[in-house]
């Protein structure tokens, strides 16, 4: 039974090898990968465009509909000043956290960064210790014209979902 595995494992890889070399010319050079359209070890003509993000100030800014539903939303405003995001220095926490946004005029943390979805566990008001680095889900909007054309549009169950997160609500819906 091994021999028969090895002979036919062998003859997979000669296949691909062969394969491979006979279909050389039709590789794709690495001038066709990208939206550069040059190579990718070439950065000599490269230039890191300094894009605005955010239209304003936190509390200055127009709230933007999220991607598709329960996706993180998009941070409307400036985050100069307010990263590094630590786990003892959260300023975000400042204006969103759910006892302060209605004031701040902000919008409030979800029930889902307040529940440790590892143990499966309410933190009640405690934030969810996987849930301090808010920018590694929300990130600023960068004002600039996209690089490709995007027809998706998001259907959203509920009109208010928009804006609002009922993710601890689904997350486990169609799972048996």
């Amino acid at each position: 039974m091994k021999r028969i595995f090895h002979v036919v494992l062998t003859s997979l890889l000669l296949i691909s090898l062969a394969y491979a070399l006979n279909n050389k010319e039709k590789a794709l050079s690495d001038t066709d990968i990208g939206l550069r359209h040059t190579p990718l070890t070439d950065d000599k003509d490269s230039e890191i465009k300094n894009y605005t993000f955010g239209s304003g100030d936190p509390g200055e800014s127009k709230r933007l509909d999220r991607s598709y539903e329960n996706a993180p939303p998009l941070i409307p405003h400036s985050i100069e000043g307010l990263t590094p995001i630590t786990q003892d220095n959260n300023a975000c926490l400042g204006c969103h956290d759910p006892e302060m946004a209605k004031d701040m005029g902000a919008t409030p943390l979800p029930k889902s960064h307040f529940y440790d979805l590892r143990n499966h566990k309410d933190q009640a008001k405690q934030l969810a210790q996987s849930r301090f680095n808010c920018t590694q889900c929300h990130v600023p909007q960068a004002q600039t014209k996209p690089l490709v054309d995007n027809t998706f549009k998001p259907d959203y169950r509920n009109p208010d979902s928009k804006h609002n997160s009922n993710l601890l609500d689904v997350i486990n819906q169609g799972v048996k």
